[in-house]
């Protein structure tokens, strides 16, 4: 993770993609991707700490660290997420400054916990030396984003980008656009408004901030415009939306051409 530290430091731009599958003969193509690191989602993939691990461990061979999403803000779970093998930490729907406090705990102190990190992290008490010492060097690779995917957070942005500890911040496209009232729609002036007004505050803040194009959350020239003005993490599709899209595009094309067009029902897989 201290290539990718270093290049998020200089504002350099960093490239990702969301992993779900664990089967390792896809781990040649990730290769071939050239990526900074990967994208491992446990919020909304079924995937148990095992896979989680095994993944990790797979494209730490290749020279790939992972940013793990956890389902929620405990704590507990980054930490397990770490011991795992996780580089970094992506935390979902943050809204306060009390969420970002505790997960910096996790992630930026491992692994003193209790009241005398409580105690610490609130100020009330420095830490020995000795111990202080200790904690930053083993932590000091350690990458720590916050999904900002709601109106709240955006409203508290100012103080959650604050925190020395925050690495950067992660736009949910699809829960934000849920929380403007606008569900999915991401050509909406407001929800690009929305991203210009994000991108803006972080770049103020001196905080990467990035975003992950899911099936339908924007595309491409989008994503270059938003590094135009200062995003600097580009999370772009997945594996399985690949797939899926190029089966889809494929298929249809047979069918059309042959004349056996059907109506499908399909539902969407948000991330």
């Amino acid at each position: 993770m201290k290539r990718i530290k270093n290049k998020l430091a200089q504002n350099q731009r960093v490239y990702s993609t969301l992993v779900t599958v664990t089967n390792p003969k896809w781990m040649d193509i990730y290769r071939s991707l050239n990526l900074d690191f990967v994208f491992i989602d446990t919020e909304h993939i079924p995937l148990n700490l095992s896979d989680v691990s095994q993944l990790c461990h797979q494209f730490s061979s290749l020279e790939i660290p992972a940013v793990v999403r956890i389902p929620d803000h405990d704590p507990y779970k980054a930490c397990m997420a770490l011991d795992a093998g996780a580089g970094g930490i992506l935390v979902p729907y943050i809204e306060t400054a009390e969420q970002v406090r505790a997960i910096i705990g996790a992630v930026k102190y491992k692994p003193l916990k209790g009241h005398k990190l409580e105690q610490f992290l609130s100020g009330e008490i420095s830490l020995e030396k000795k111990l202080l010492d200790y904690l930053n060097a083993q932590n000091k690779d350690n990458l720590l984003f916050i999904n900002i995917e709601s109106v709240p957070a955006i409203e508290n942005l100012e103080e959650l980008l604050a925190f020395q500890e925050l690495d950067g911040i992660i736009i949910g496209p699809h829960d934000l656009s849920c929380s403007l009232g606008i569900p999915e729609e991401y050509e909406n002036p407001l929800f690009l408004a929305t991203i210009d007004r994000i991108i803006a505050c972080a770049v103020k803040h001196g905080k990467s901030v990035g975003y992950h194009k899911g099936y339908a959350a924007g595309n491409p020239d989008q994503m270059i415009k938003w590094a135009g003005q200062g995003m600097n993490i580009l999370i772009y599709e997945g594996d399985i939306i690949a797939a899926s899209a190029s089966l889809n595009q494929n298929l249809e094309y047979m069918r059309l051409k042959l004349g056996d067009s059907i109506e499908i029902e399909q539902d969407s897989l948000v991330i």
